[in-house]
């Protein structure tokens, strides 16, 4: 797999997807210490299981519709939307129209390298 920790110019091509199972894959696609930022592509019906972690998120929905449960807050977001998730805040999504969404995490997320 690529390396694209600090990697300043990234094209989509150069960076494989992850297979994640459930209709969800995704791309590390820079990085460093302080700041990552994820491509997750969704077919309908994937589930982004809910969950929490210590890092800051903030996320755009590229394309598709989704369901996003941050707390006790949920909404439908579609393409041009955004969410943020506080650390340690219970959060999932769930692809009710095929999409993407673009994360980026503070810091970054040594799970996903």
């Amino acid at each position: 797999m690529l390396s694209v920790k600090e990697l300043t110019l990234v094209t989509d091509e150069q960076v494989a997807w992850e297979e994640l199972g459930g209709g969800i894959k995704r791309k590390v696609m820079s990085y460093n210490d302080d700041i990552m930022l994820v491509k997750v592509a969704f077919e309908k019906g994937g589930v982004g299981a809910i969950h929490s972690h210590p890092h800051l998120q903030i996320s755009y929905v590229s394309a598709g519709t989704f369901e996003i449960t941050i707390g006790d807050d949920k909404k439908v977001l579609k393409e041009g939307d955004v969410y943020f998730v506080p650390s340690e805040v219970l959060h999932g999504a769930i692809c009710l129209e095929a999409g993407e969404l673009i994360d980026v995490f503070s810091p970054m997320r040594a799970d996903f390298v």
